[in-house]
């Protein structure tokens, strides 16, 4: 079936609550439009995509597609492709980026709709792995709010930890506000090795804790990176490769969406049973995905409060390991 579905992609960045739910009606017919795949996807469910009308009813895509198929809508060719972490036994996800502009204008606002402008702050990103590998999309979202914000003192970390000390005791010093952007790993080992006061530091862990997630929870990461830093809060980072929007929790693990990204749960045994409330896998509609699919079904359990609020309480069994999600809660 074919529907007027000449989308203008600029209407997606205006989302807000009242205008997402028919921005994302309109976002879905265009792409079991204009997308092969997703529409062969809607087809095998039997789906007769002209009689929906929920969120919930829109068929939400199984997140290991973008480690099996070219996910895109439309022609266009890519500008970029952010490609997954992976072992040697695991197929990466690939994530086709048909227009750059639309990812870093979804990431600029939604980032400073949390933390006010991107200028105000000097970012230093602690990203072992990440930055020995090509097309991570979190080396590419951190290298866009160091732009963004013009600051020398900005960069990038390995194992450089007496350097990093030195810039945040400086950075301190001056009264200069920091984002100190990490994977949990080398938050946690950095911390260990150098303990100090961070006041006008926002520290933020992006998941990450290569094997060790057992161990620890999310809850038990923050108390001892608030111990070692005399902190209140630590934040938390939600996004992924298959994403182009984020959620940001400022404290506790509990995370809210920007304004292109609302979460559902689906039932674990019944994935067509949706709803918007309760505990549950993640869906995700991501109208920043424009170009791709918006609709993605995650490898994630979570629970979604009332107000749309949510909290990453796992992973599910037959799931590869990956990130945050690991860390219960």
């Amino acid at each position: 079936m074919s529907y007027n579905t000449t989308l203008n992609p600029e209407a997606v960045l205006h989302a807000d609550s009242n205008s997402f739910p028919q921005l994302a009606l309109e976002v879905f017919r265009y792409q079991h439009e204009h997308n092969a795949i997703y529409r062969q996807y809607c087809d095998a469910l039997n789906v007769d995509a002209a009689i929906i009308t929920s969120l919930t009813d829109i068929p939400f895509l199984p997140i290991s597609f973008f480690k099996t198929h070219k996910i895109v809508t439309g022609n266009k060719q890519p500008d970029l492709v952010f490609e997954s972490s992976g072992t040697t036994a695991d197929i990466p996800s690939k994530h086709y980026i048909a227009d750059v502009n639309i990812y870093k204008r979804s990431l600029l606002q939604g980032f400073e709709a949390f933390y006010g402008p991107a200028k105000d702050h000097v970012v230093l990103a602690l990203l072992p792995s990440y930055l020995e590998r090509k097309n991570a999309s979190l080396v590419y979202m951190a290298k866009t709010l160091m732009e963004h914000g013009g600051h020398t003192a900005s960069g990038f970390y390995i194992d450089e930890w007496e350097q990093l000390h030195a810039q945040l005791q400086k950075l301190q010093q001056s009264g200069q506000k920091v984002l100190l952007l990490g994977v949990t790993f080398a938050l946690l080992d950095f911390a260990a090795a150098y303990p100090m006061q961070l006041t006008n530091t926002i520290v933020m862990e992006t998941g990450g804790m290569k094997g060790r997630c057992e161990e620890l929870t999310r809850d038990e990461v923050h108390a001892i990176l608030k111990k070692q830093w005399q902190l209140q809060h630590i934040h938390s980072e939600y996004g992924m490769t298959e994403l182009l929007s984020q959620a940001y929790a400022t404290t506790g693990g509990i995370f809210k969406c920007t304004n292109t990204m609302r979460v559902f749960v689906r039932d674990i045994n019944d994935p067509l049973e949706v709803t918007e409330t309760g505990t549950g896998a993640l869906n995700i509609i991501d109208l920043a995905n424009i170009h791709s699919c918006s609709f993605i079904a995650t490898e994630d359990i979570g629970s979604i409060a009332v107000d749309g609020t949510f909290r990453v309480l796992g992973r599910l069994d037959h799931s590869a390991l990956r990130g945050c999600s690991l860390m219960t809660v």
